[in-house]
């Protein structure tokens, strides 16, 4: 079916309600009508994610409901008794997203967990588990701007689908009518039933309980916790209540909240990009800072899997930390406290993606640990997790990817910015208990294991014109690029997408043993690297750069050359 023909098919739905026909009527512009209806919203291993709008290709209930209905097919076809909780965060449209999916299952005969009000997406991972459910959905789209949203959908296991069940829930997705095929029942009806449960409280103090038992240094905690000055954001999000919720708990009284972004909001009045990766969302939290003179600032997204951390340097001034750096710290922080607490087993692993920094290779080398690497996404990291259940062949101590997620603990199978923000609070108290700041830490740590220094170049490329070019820029990388970068060579050549590792200079490949993604990965002969993927939730092409140096300077300057290198190729790539 062509654009149009599905555009005048939702026009002349009976199943489509009159105010989505009339924003629909409301198009003007052919290249919008386009945009909406070319294709259907892809359903991928991270299920859906776009702009919120009536048409085949946005966000809104009958997409939601479309997904939702082969979602219930998949459930009902593998499961005798299936049953599933359902999460949303703070953005517009939300709750509407979660009841309607609620609606589907529950006209389909799948039990339905719904909480009662927004929830943290790691707290739906946890639920799936706690209450022995066959799935999960969290409606949201993390840290995208406020136009947008998703669903994204787990496992038994609280993972994110695998790329073999997500192609199954496609495949009864695509066998779906868009309006007639999809079943639905009035959710008060449902509950009446007893078919749909609502819950809250019950399930947050057993999760909250658990966030606390990953308290290292128990005692410190307990004696000392007031004494940390924190200032904490929520970016208008879900993280409010259950990050002050742990920490007060845990006796971190000493916590300033910034007002202005403490209340949900799916508007996100004081942060168009509602994101910790962006410095600008804590310009608040900073004006805050003149005042109480934290020790430590730190920001969740607004579905509160990604926290950013802000440190204090020499000078009195407050710089947001790198996903990676947070990362590198927090897993020195936990294995050396481990050991000092006598609780660092001998087959402990942490788990990082491909993309994160290589420093963290040296630190559990220093300690002995094993460090496995696996593609990007969380997913992959949880994967893992289920793993080392099964094998016993190693002990989780904690996973983290350079885009500032992480996770310690096993009972979520997801990044988890209440356990991160849990963790950062007891590692700056620590490091203040010695007269450091988090930034001192980090320094003492590039002394002793380097100067690593990586970077994220975000390309946006919006449209279907945007998606033709990244896959045009990946074939030419792919299939012609040159065997250096500005006269350094390239030693070894990664193409996860045909699972083959090249060496160079020996002219030998060998097989990947990883999932086949769309990713190309380049390591030269200085060790610097960098890796080319598009992005999976957003129109965008990633390119990720890591070189290491001396010292500051030179890591700063041989980024800034690395830099412009390898955009040269990228840009020839991409015309």
């Amino acid at each position: 079916m062509s654009y149009k023909e599905k555009f005048k098919s939702w026009l002349a739905s009976e199943y489509v309600d009159a105010e989505t026909k009339k924003e629909l009527e409301a198009i003007k512009d052919e290249k919008e009508i386009e945009d909406r209806f070319y294709k259907d919203l892809e359903f991928g291993t991270g299920g859906l994610r776009g702009v919120i709008a009536a048409g085949s290709n946005r966000m809104n209930i009958y997409t939601v409901g479309k997904a939702t209905q082969g979602l219930s097919d998949y459930l009902t076809k593998n499961y005798k008794d299936a049953s599933i909780a359902i999460a949303h965060d703070s953005r517009i449209m939300s709750r509407e997203f979660a009841e309607r999916a609620a609606s589907v299952l529950c006209a389909n005969g799948v039990k339905t967990y719904l909480f009662e009000s927004l929830r943290p997406t790691p707290m739906l991972s946890f639920t799936v588990r706690h209450l022995n459910c066959k799935a999960g959905i969290v409606i949201t789209a993390s840290h995208n701007p406020k136009e947008y949203n998703g669903y994204k959908v787990y496992n038994e296991d609280g993972n994110q689908l695998t790329d073999k069940a997500a192609a199954e829930v496609l495949e009864c997705i695509e066998k779906t009518d868009d309006f007639s095929g999809v079943k639905l029942i009035d959710v008060k009806k449902a509950e009446a039933e007893g078919i749909l449960n609502i819950i809250g409280e019950e399930v947050d103090k057993v999760y909250i309980d658990k966030v606390k038992d990953l308290t290292i240094r128990k005692d410190m905690v307990e004696k000392s916790a007031k004494d940390l000055k924190i200032i904490y954001t929520p970016i208008h999000g879900s993280g409010n209540i259950p990050v002050r919720r742990v920490l007060r708990e845990l006796g971190y009284e000493n916590l300033s909240v910034v007002k202005e972004q403490e209340e949900p909001d799916g508007n996100f009045p004081t942060a168009p990009y509602p994101n910790p990766e962006q410095p600008s969302v804590f310009n608040i939290a900073l004006n805050l800072a003149r005042e109480v003179e934290p020790d430590v600032i730190f920001g969740t997204d607004p579905d509160c899997d990604r926290i950013g951390v802000l440190a204090k340097d020499k000078s009195g001034e407050y710089k947001v930390l790198t996903g990676n750096q947070t990362g590198v710290l927090l897993t020195h922080y936990i294995i050396s406290s481990l050991k000092d607490t006598g609780k660092l087993p001998d087959n402990g692993a942490v788990i990082k993606t491909i993309v994160t920094s290589e420093m963290t290779r040296k630190i559990t080398e220093d300690y002995g640990m094993e460090l496995i690497d696996v593609l990007t996404g969380f997913k992959y990291i949880g994967e893992k997790i289920k793993e080392f259940e099964k094998t016993k062949s190693n002990t989780y101590l904690f996973g983290f990817e350079e885009s500032y997620g992480c996770l310690a603990g096993t009972f979520v199978r997801d990044k988890d910015a209440v356990v991160a923000a849990t963790l950062v609070c007891e590692m700056a108290l620590y490091y203040k208990k010695k007269g450091l700041s988090l930034d001192d830490a980090l320094n003492a740590l590039y002394e002793k294991y380097g100067y690593y220094n990586e970077k994220l170049v975000s390309i946006e490329l919006q449209g279907k014109e945007g998606q033709e070019k990244i896959q045009k820029a990946l074939n030419y990388l792919r299939e012609n690029m040159a065997d250096d970068v500005a006269g350094v060579k390239i030693v070894k050549k990664f193409d996860y997408k045909t699972s083959i590792e090249k060496d160079v200079p020996k002219n030998e490949e060998k097989k990947i043993e990883l999932p086949k993604s769309n990713v190309l990965r380049f390591i030269l002969e200085d060790g610097s690297w960098f890796v080319v993927r598009p992005s999976g939730t957003e129109p965008k092409m990633k390119v990720y750069l890591a070189v290491a140096g001396k010292d500051k300077n030179d890591s700063e300057a041989k980024m800034d050359k690395f830099n412009k290198d390898v955009m040269d190729i990228i840009n020839e790539a991409c015309k």
